[in-house]
């Protein structure tokens, strides 16, 4: 049986620490006038939940004492995210997967996305950083009804490739608990430098990761 490696892409295929991280950051700066660390955004991410950039940043306008609305946030965040013809925080971003190695994967495995970016958003850094590449099904946030923690990505992979076997790739809790619902294997990234590493480390091991990895760089260890 053939089987298919997913990804996330924020964290496991792209670095997103001056872009999307960095954006909930200057977002909430700009309405609250507080300037928070990225550490405090960290621990909204290990709590669960808060997949979504543009309800977390809007979540921690609010604990700050500022309300704002969905819709100012996203327009806000996605001004200074993606710029003028993509030339905002999404710039910075880099591609993680040394050269190589998912052409190495895509010979033994079929290779998949499932994201919490939007569609356009995705195509912006695939187009970038591996326009050759194919991944077979892509799963953004447009596609489901529900994002992470809910595994209704995943599920839709399995119908669209039916009687293959799915490992996921994330580096939240919010991808564990997906696959973890999905019946799906997980592999957490976690990387050595990271702000709330232990406190990850654990709620990785209590989802049930087959591995830890630091980075995409070392799946080929432990597949």
């Amino acid at each position: 049986m053939e089987s298919i490696i997913v990804f996330d892409m924020d964290g496991v295929l792209a670095e997103v620490t001056e872009s999307y991280r960095q954006a909930i950051v200057q977002t909430v700066e700009y309405f609250t006038g507080q300037r928070v660390e990225r550490e405090l955004v960290q621990k909204y991410k290990n709590a669960g939940g808060w997949n979504n950039d543009w309800a977390l940043s809007q979540r921690i306008c609010a604990d700050l004492g500022t309300e704002v609305d969905y819709g100012t946030v996203v327009d806000y965040f996605n001004r200074i995210f993606l710029g003028t013809n993509g030339d905002g925080l999404i710039r910075r971003e880099s591609w993680i997967p040394q050269a190589g190695l998912l052409e190495r994967l895509s010979g033994k495995s079929g290779l998949a996305v499932f994201t919490g970016r939007l569609r356009y958003e995705l195509d912006i850094t695939l187009n970038r950083f591996a326009p050759e590449l194919r991944f077979d099904p892509i799963i953004c946030a447009d596609h489901v009804v529900r994002g992470k923690p809910a595994p209704d990505g995943l599920l839709a992979i399995q119908r669209m490739k039916p009687g293959r076997k799915l490992l996921f790739v994330g580096d939240t809790i919010d991808d564990a608990r997906s696959a973890g619902a999905a019946g799906v294997p997980f592999i957490g990234v976690l990387a050595e430098a990271h702000s709330r590493r232990e406190e990850l480390k654990r709620l990785f091991e209590q989802e049930n990761a087959v591995a830890i990895i630091e980075n995409v760089n070392q799946i080929e260890g432990v597949l």
